[in-house]
């Protein structure tokens, strides 16, 4: 299905039928193919689920996808994708369901109270200020955001990733994961392609380059049920960010996975869906 919204035109895979909707967004370097587990789970449980391209990824629409264009890939814009997305959908009931660069977006989305939400499913990314509070002392956690600061040269990043068709996206899959298993050839290729797409790897990468100056916002705390999935093995983000989550989100439920790494919906499909499924009965949004 292609999604008008915002100006411009989104890819998206869709399960399920009716006026309830869970938007599923994902992460770098993925695509909408990231959520093929999870949406026929959330259809089971009366959603229309619908996982989109985020802008500059896949067959979404690709604005400005060079360096000097980054600002078109800065969190403004990024959660008014999200708003017109479900103003396209014209949803009775929403639910945000998020992983990466997905779930930054969507906490933004929930700060800024841009989209009145039901529910919000957060995946091994934290709320920006509990970030900004761990990243301002603690060493480890600046060590492990090094690539950050790599994706701000221009050209550069993108030229190495895509040697070799596209190596180093099928290594940032493999060399963080866990469960090696969980991304053989055939999905490695279609991250692959995605990246290979002209344009696609700096539009990707302007994510990190329009943001870096993102600071955690000033708002009241998120009054959304909020449930986050952490794979603890994440070799990016510390799992000390899942701490200290009292002031910012009154109804706040977390689920560690002691053994998966950070692309915990794809290595960690069985429990990540079990605990979905658990937490969308407690809350009323689930199939009775």
């Amino acid at each position: 299905m292609i999604l008008r919204a915002n100006g411009l035109d989104f890819a998206c895979d869709v399960a399920g039928e009716g006026p309830d909707v869970a938007l599923c967004l994902h992460g770098f370097p993925e695509s909408r193919f990231s959520w093929r587990f999870q949406l026929p789970v959330l259809a089971a449980q009366g959603w229309q689920a619908v996982a989109p391209d985020m802008r500059g990824y896949g067959q979404s629409s690709r604005p400005t996808p060079t360096y000097d264009g980054k600002t078109a890939y800065h969190i403004d814009h990024l959660v008014d994708d999200v708003v017109g997305m479900f103003d396209a959908l014209k949803p009775r009931r929403k639910l945000l369901v998020a992983h990466d660069w997905g779930a930054l977006v969507a906490w933004v989305v929930a700060m800024r109270r841009a989209v009145d939400l039901d529910g919000l499913i957060i995946m091994n990314v934290p709320h920006p200020t509990v970030f900004a509070d761990l990243i301002s002392h603690y060493w480890p956690q600046r060590l492990k955001s090094w690539y950050v600061l790599f994706f701000q040269i221009p050209w550069l990043p993108e030229y190495l990733l895509r040697q070799n068709r596209a190596e180093g996206i099928a290594k940032a899959f493999l060399n963080m994961a866990v469960e090696k298993g969980a991304f053989p050839p055939e999905v490695l290729e279609v991250y692959r392609q995605n990246a290979l797409i002209p344009g696609a790897l700096t539009a990707m990468i302007n994510y990190y380059r329009a943001n870096l100056k993102l600071l955690a916002e000033t708002s009241p705390p998120i009054s959304v049920p909020t449930l986050m999935l952490w794979g603890e093995q994440d070799t990016a983000l510390d799992v000390k960010l899942t701490e200290g989550y009292g002031p910012h989100v009154q109804d706040f439920s977390l689920v560690h996975f002691p053994n998966v790494s950070h692309w915990v919906q794809q290595e960690a499909p069985g429990p990540v869906n079990a605990a979905m499924l658990d937490w969308l009965q407690a809350k009323g949004l689930a199939r009775a």
